[in-house]
């Protein structure tokens, strides 16, 4: 049960952003820009990143919403999500993202354990600047944003086709869509 009264009846953030819509914008911007904006990164990929991480925060709302994002926009599908969740190390994914996985795992822990070596080791396997700043960026909002939805206990839903159909909107609309509905992040 929410610690606090969510009118909208809509789960995770998206009840809080209903309860709170002056935050809701740029913590859509956010994400929009984050997660769909240019970047040699595909969006599955930066999908992938926060999943990654909402899991490691075993924040049930965001790693289901954003496994399922990532899952339809990679041609290989939840099976793959499912994987880098598990085992990213051993999971069938570049070296490069694997790296970058790696400074997201460091970065849910702490920001200080952001080392060097791991950065090096990302260069190492090609990931540029642009891409090593925006999977750190990635992991710290995704850190903010599971504390959110879990620090005021919304409601999660069980069923794995809510989750799809957020994916539907969220591929063909964004986050900051006017489509109702849509441009709600998780």
């Amino acid at each position: 049960m929410p610690h606090i009264a969510i009118e909208s009846g809509e789960p995770g953030i998206r009840g809080l952003f209903a309860f709170r819509p002056e935050t809701a914008g740029p913590l859509n911007a956010l994400a929009e820009v984050l997660l769909r904006g240019d970047n040699t990164l595909s969006r599955g990929e930066r999908e992938l990143i926060a999943a990654y991480v909402s899991g490691l925060n075993e924040c049930r709302f965001c790693a289901s919403s954003h496994s399922a994002f990532a899952a339809a926009q990679l041609s290989e599908g939840m099976a793959l999500v499912g994987q880098v969740r598990t085992d990213p190390g051993s999971a069938p994914i570049t070296p490069k993202l694997k790296a970058l996985l790696a400074i997201a795992a460091a970065v849910q822990k702490s920001g200080r354990d952001v080392t060097g070596k791991l950065v090096d080791a990302a260069k190492a396997e090609g990931a540029t600047e642009r891409e090593i700043h925006d999977t750190v960026l990635i992991a710290a909002a995704f850190c903010m944003f599971n504390r959110y939805v879990d620090g005021l206990a919304t409601e999660t839903p069980e069923d794995p086709a809510a989750y799809a159909k957020s994916a539907e909107r969220i591929v063909q609309h964004g986050y900051t869509s006017t489509t109702p509905a849509a441009g709600q992040n998780g």
